[in-house]
């Protein structure tokens, strides 16, 4: 699977502990150069500059494609730069948080993800508890509405009863 990410998503795995999630999830994850270096900023948290600054083996870093779309001018630079990406080696899947990104994305027919989607993903596959790692989430500024917090519980807690269900019958 190919997979580029945006910084956000990383950002926030790394303040929650749960950024080993995406090996698992994706293998090998992509990153334009621009997003290591918004990682990097005097005013991201020390924790995620201490992780950029010794990236694992999953993390792929490339050069900056070409800038010349005015469809994605509104953009930051690691948005611009992660959409372009995407679209050059044809993403399966585009980690995105950013919501004008995220619709340009879209727009350009690339499968979009963000932190939450990640996590709930992960929680399908048994990879985290879901319930801890929103908590964690919501403790950052990262934002969500109760509705959609309540939504990803309600999905997990329908998933577990049905693995609980399964476990059962066998």
């Amino acid at each position: 699977m190919i997979v580029v990410a945006d910084a956000s998503p990383l950002h926030y795995l790394i303040l929650i502990e749960q950024i080993t999630v995406l090996p698992p999830l994706y293998g090998q994850v992509i990153v334009p150069s621009v997003v290591c270096e918004e990682l990097q900023r005097p005013q991201t948290p020390e924790i995620v500059q201490r992780w950029i600054a010794s990236p694992p083996l999953w993390l792929d870093m490339h050069p900056p494609q070409a800038e010349n779309d005015p469809g994605l001018s509104r953009l930051g630079a690691g948005e611009r730069q992660a959409i372009l990406l995407a679209q050059a080696i044809g993403a399966d899947a585009l980690l995105m948080n950013e919501r004008h990104g995220r619709r340009e994305a879209r727009s350009r027919a690339l499968r979009v993800l963000g932190t939450l989607g990640i996590l709930d993903e992960a929680a399908a596959r048994g990879l985290l508890d879901l319930p801890p790692a929103l908590s964690r989430l919501q403790a950052t500024n990262f934002r969500v509405t109760a509705e959609m917090m309540q939504a990803l519980l309600a999905r997990d807690v329908a998933r577990r009863r049905q693995r609980e269900g399964g476990q059962e019958m066998e």
